[in-house]
């Protein structure tokens, strides 16, 4: 009663030994890259002037509206703070 039933042994075939074939490119390499027609990017001291204002003015931004949401937080949490204080004196002073 107690003792355990085991399955019987599965009877599947063997596995197969698979020998893999070395391997030989169907195509010949591909040829280096062609030099590119574009011009490329010429910094003047103006342009560079204006990409450092303009990443300046984008960092000053995100951290006004970073500084700003914190601060609704702040608020937000205070208030709730005050009404969580108002309500319990109310509902104490109710009980005497």
């Amino acid at each position: 009663m107690f003792t355990p039933k085991y399955p019987p042994q599965d009877t599947t075939p063997a596995p197969t030994v698979y020998t893999p074939t070395p391997y030989v490119p169907a195509v010949a390499p591909a040829p280096s890259a062609l030099a590119s027609n574009r011009p490329t990017v010429q910094l003047t001291p103006g342009s560079t002037l204006a990409l450092v204002a303009g990443g300046g003015a984008l960092v000053l931004v995100v951290g006004a509206v970073l500084v700003s949401m914190l601060l609704a937080v702040a608020i937000t949490a205070a208030s709730v703070a005050v009404c969580a204080v108002t309500i319990r004196s109310i509902l104490k002073s109710d009980r005497r």
